[in-house]
């Protein structure tokens, strides 16, 4: 992997030359302007604090951008991540944040190492539009106390809503306004304008000049360090066994949403440069850098289609735009720290506000809803009411469970269609006219425990019939209890009289009558490859019997 990973570098910068690396530059700079607010809003809403989500987004691009399975991934905290983290920071504070990210790294490893990333094709599309729906909300949830400049206590956003029967609730005006006025600006800013000054970032400069001037009374963002490495960051000591397995829940909640979240990036991106992303690679990137960033302060990060997209739509061409970016954040860090600290945290709560409700994937929501998919709204309904109230992990194991529920339920139908022989329709392939007492059964669909009962119809369609041709051209496959099944249905039919043969097996459900011992009780000479060559074994039969 090490070889092809420098392969592949030599291949991408192939050519490189000046104009590319403007091209880079300038689209590292644009995913810059993109990437501060948001990291800022995700490292407040963690509550590790803005430096935090800072840290995480700088390292991330130099780490996980660096090492990508693909030269288009930028990387960096996501909110997907933010209702996790927040609920660790009320039971274990930085720290607690700090332990799981390094985790998660390591799970993500061995993620790699035994090749998961393909585990994340057999997640349905209305699980994932539903827990990053659930996500959406719980973020909206969190920013209520920054948003309306309000205080509550509690471990989850519902204990802190049902502290305020207690607490009261007094909005502070000056933060709501605040709040309103971010939210407002990233809804109505023009999108040509976007293009240059995204409009989070557009809202906070706004926000921080009018505070700047008026001096509004409001919580604001505080210090921010002009140095990588943080006071507060993860230490080797603080590393005990019973944090890791107090934390090993969360670390795989964060494990399997970096997954998600990075591999699902690279699929969509890859398709907008038309280059696949090498996802074990890109596995190892994540787990490293997630590995790495608590060292330095940093709360876990991950690929970011949002701002992975902007990269490729402002023109770039390799992974230095991920490069570039970070140092354009380590130089906002440094230089402008003064200025981000001025931020107040209800402009914050309006970038996460509108951040939330653009996460939800309301072309897939409407398209569900509008053609009135049954099982598909009842996944994404379950999976987000499920991620609102329980832990991510739970949620989308309900939801994946619902999901092969749905799936075996929809298609665990077998059907059974009889017909007797039209000697007719086989005029030509010489077969006797006393095979006319002969039907044939079609079998569709999967044989397995479910299904089992269904055999049972054989018995009654055998009674009226001297030869019985059981066509399993549809049936793709078998399990032990059919077997079983079967094996009563052939002892019953026997006993009526009834001659049995079975054609079309697949090669598949065939081993599976040879390994039962189900082939030695019908007959090696009862299988056939279609119903003709069944029918000139009767014939054959029949021509035995007349001339004894």
């Amino acid at each position: 992997m090490v070889k092809q990973y420098f392969q592949d570098l030599r291949l991408e910068f192939k050519d490189y030359n000046n104009k590319k690396l403007s091209q880079d530059v300038m689209a590292g700079l644009t995913v810059t302007a993109v990437a501060l607010p948001l990291a800022l809003a995700f490292g407040v809403s963690s509550g590790a604090g803005a430096p935090s989500g800072i840290i995480s987004a700088i390292l991330a691009g130099i780490v996980m951008g660096g090492l990508a399975g693909a030269s288009y991934q930028v990387s960096g905290p996501t909110g997907t991540m933010i209702a996790i983290l927040a609920s660790v920071y009320a039971s274990f504070g930085s720290e607690g944040i700090f332990i799981t990210g390094f985790i998660s790294g390591i799970l993500l490893l061995l993620a790699a190492v035994f090749h998961f990333g393909k585990l994340v094709s057999f997640i349905p599309a209305p699980v994932i539009t539903g827990f990053t729906s659930g996500i959406a909300v719980i973020i909206a949830l969190g920013q209520i106390d920054n948003f309306f400049g309000t205080t509550s206590v509690g471990s989850d956003n519902i204990e802190k809503i049902l502290s305020y029967g207690r607490l009261g609730f007094s909005p502070n005006i000056y933060a709501v306004l605040i709040g309103v006025l971010v939210m407002a600006i990233m809804i109505f800013w023009p999108k040509k304008w976007n293009a240059k000054v995204p409009s989070s970032l557009a809202g906070l400069i706004i926000a921080l000049a009018l505070n700047w001037v008026v001096d509004f009374p409001v919580k604001l963002v505080g210090e921010i360090p002009s140095t990588i490495f943080l006071e507060n960051r993860l230490s080797l000591g603080s590393l005990s066994l019973g944090m890791v397995f107090k934390l090993l829940s969360p670390a795989l909640s964060v494990a399997i949403l970096c997954m998600i979240e990075s591999l699902l990036c690279g699929a969509s991106a890859g398709k907008i440069k038309n280059e696949p992303l090498k996802a074990d690679r890109e596995l190892i990137a994540q787990g490293l850098g997630n590995m790495i960033i608590p060292f330095f302060g940093g709360i876990p990060a991950s690929a970011v289609l949002a701002r992975t997209s902007v990269g490729l739509k402002s023109g770039g061409q390799t992974r230095m735009v991920s490069l570039v970016q970070s140092a354009g954040l380590l130089l906002s860090m440094l230089f402008l720290g003064k200025f981000i600290s001025r931020i107040p945290m209800a402009a914050l709560a309006g970038v996460l506000m509108v951040t939330a409700w653009r996460m939800n994937e309301w072309n897939e929501i409407k398209y569900i809803f509008d053609k009135k998919f049954g099982n598909a709204i009842l996944e994404f309904a379950i999976t987000m009411v499920a991620t609102v109230m329980f832990d991510l992990t739970i949620a989308i194991l309900i939801g994946v469970l619902l999901g092969i529920m749905t799936f075996v339920m929809k298609n665990s139908d077998l059907k059974i269609d009889v017909s007797k022989v039209d000697l007719k329709r086989i005029k030509g392939h010489d077969v006797a006219e006393d095979c006319s007492d002969t039907i044939i059964v079609y079998l569709t669909g999967p044989l397995f425990f479910i299904t089992r009962e269904k055999l049972e119809q054989l018995v009654e369609h055998s009674i009226e019939a001297e030869n019985m041709i059981i066509s399993m051209r549809a049936v793709t496959s078998i399990d032990e209890s059919a077997i079983i099944e079967f094996k009563e249905v052939v002892n019953k039919i026997s006993k009526i009289g009834t001659k049995m043969m079975f054609c079309g097996v697949q090669d598949n459900v065939k081993e599976m009558f040879d390994q039962s011992g189900f082939t030695d009780i019908i007959g090696e000479e009862c299988f056939f490859w279609d119903a003709i060559e069944a029918f000139r074994y009767l014939n054959i039969i029949q021509t035995e019997k007349i001339a004894i």
